[in-house]
């Protein structure tokens, strides 16, 4: 299978969650930048668990040491991709991360970046992309995580290279000088009682 994580020391967990990383734009340069980094650990799930048999004890190990947990993922109809919501199910069980006695990511952060391949106006029917952040939010409360500010790029497909690295100088910078200057997504927005919905965007 190789070696997808990397074994280098950082109080920054990065996990790649792309199902097709080497055809990406976004996410692939923003991998390759992050594994670069100082501080920096990352682990691409699907590389890892191309047969989505995910190691939780591995995983758990990994998250300990870590003050800051980034998800790094294509917007995938409108949220996770399936193997980033399997890592959920399994990696964040009753017990460890939640539920009586599950403290083991309280206090920690928790950040978003993702891409899309439409644009903003496509999320402005149902109020903007915050919209669909509740289970994100939801999923770091139940575990005592604080939600940052997601970095979301829009219109991925139709971005310039330069467009690309200046959001990851942005992104890089930003993981530099956490936690100074951050602030959580709290409380929870109320719903939003409206059917329209944006297109669908593929991965980015």
């Amino acid at each position: 299978m190789g070696d997808a994580g990397t074994s280098a020391d950082g109080d920054v967990l990065v996990l790649v969650a792309h199902p097709d990383l080497r055809r990406s734009r976004v996410s692939q340069r923003l991998a390759e930048r992050l594994r670069m980094a100082e501080g920096v650990r990352l682990r691409d799930l699907y590389a890892l668990y191309p047969d989505y048999w995910i190691d939780v004890a591995q995983e758990r190990a990994a998250l300990v040491g870590a003050r800051l947990i980034v998800w790094l993922q294509p917007w995938h109809w409108y949220g996770a991709t399936p193997l980033l919501r399997l890592w959920m199910d399994d990696v964040l069980g009753f017990g460890w991360a939640f539920g009586p006695g599950g403290r083991a990511l309280a206090g920690k952060d928790l950040l978003l970046v993702t891409s899309t391949g439409g644009g903003p106006e496509g999320y402005a029917a149902l109020g903007g992309f915050e919209q669909f952040l509740p289970p994100y939010r939801h999923c770091a409360s139940l575990c005592g995580l604080r939600f940052l500010e997601p970095a979301v790029l829009h219109d991925a497909h139709r971005l310039s290279a330069a467009d690309i690295e200046a959001f990851a100088d942005g992104l890089l910078a930003r993981l530099r000088r956490h936690p100074e200057g951050e602030e959580g997504l709290w409380p929870l927005p109320p719903p939003v009682a409206r059917e329209e919905r944006p297109e669908n965007d593929r991965h980015a």
